[in-house]
């Protein structure tokens, strides 16, 4: 597997859904012209975030103007498209997701993934938000082949749940999990970065993180900081203009990998004889 350019595109999003997906689709191809073979948009990247948004830009996938041109943006800059997210309306059921799908080069859906962790929080003299108002939890794990490698894929607050990178690495062997999120002012200096570094040191694995740009003006004000970190845990890029829109690019490269579980290889010393079961418990005469 070979090394390749990843594009985390911190994406400046308004109401009109129509100029999101066009200046969604401008930055992917000003992504490739400067060498990505990955590109990836963030978490609600044709919507403003909000529960009250949600139902109101919902679409159905097999109908779905922006998957259609995320399709269209993979296919022209001839990436691979990790395509953030958007609300999702159940073709059957009519349940609402909050959605990511992936696309290859040529335009193909590779996967989707439906976020499988509802942000239902209340923090006192910070935030309170709840998806579950409107929002359905996904119900199964995201591992997407792609011409790159294997990648798995969360969205936002499914980075705080440490079980999706801990198989997607060690029963799957992806080569990085990549999460479109939108954390806010609250958790954003909390946790954002501490969390991308500990998915990517617990697992030896590239962890990257998408989100959109910071917007004054809006209901729900992202925290920005898109970033890649490396398998021991360093943060290799960042953006750094938190306020604007900006595209921040680095390299995954799967030997940095390999160096990292050669000198520290917790990936081949875990005990999982002792973890699971009666036995993981010891009695108070060990």
């Amino acid at each position: 597997m070979s090394a390749f350019r990843i594009a985390l595109v911190q994406l400046k999003v308004g109401l009109d859904k129509e100029r999101n997906l066009a200046r969604a689709h401008r930055r992917v191809l000003e992504a490739a012209r400067a060498g990505a073979q990955v590109v990836v948009l963030p978490e609600c990247f044709n919507s403003p975030y909000g529960a009250h948004h949600f139902p109101q830009y919902a679409e159905q996938l097999a109908t779905s103007r922006t998957a259609a041109r995320l399709a269209a943006a993979a296919r022209e800059a001839n990436v691979t498209l990790i395509g953030g997210s958007f609300p999702e309306r159940d073709d059957a059921t009519g349940q609402l997701f909050n959605t990511c799908t992936v696309w290859s080069p040529e335009g193909e859906r590779l996967g989707v993934h439906r976020k499988i962790h509802l942000f239902d929080i209340d923090v006192p003299g910070g935030i309170r938000f709840q998806e579950s108002a409107t929002l359905s939890p996904g119900a199964r794990m995201t591992v997407v082949d792609t011409a790159v490698g294997r990648i798995g894929i969360g969205i936002c607050y499914d980075i705080r749940f440490p079980e999706l990178a801990m198989i997607a690495a060690r029963e799957h062997h992806v080569v990085a999990m990549v999460y479109p999120g939108a954390f806010n002012m609250t958790t954003g200096p909390m946790h954002w970065e501490l969390l991308a570094r500990a998915r990517a040191v617990d697992n030896q694995i590239w962890t990257a993180l998408c989100s959109p740009a910071r917007g004054q003006g809006a209901g729900y004000i992202a925290w920005g900081h898109s970033m890649l970190v490396d398998p021991n845990g360093d943060v290799v890029a960042e953006a750094q203009d938190h306020q604007g829109e900006q595209i921040v690019y680095g390299t995954v490269d799967p030997a940095r990998t390999a160096a990292v579980r050669q000198a520290i290889p917790v990936t081949t010393q875990r005990r999982f004889d002792v973890y699971t079961g009666p036995k993981a418990v010891a009695d108070n005469g060990v």
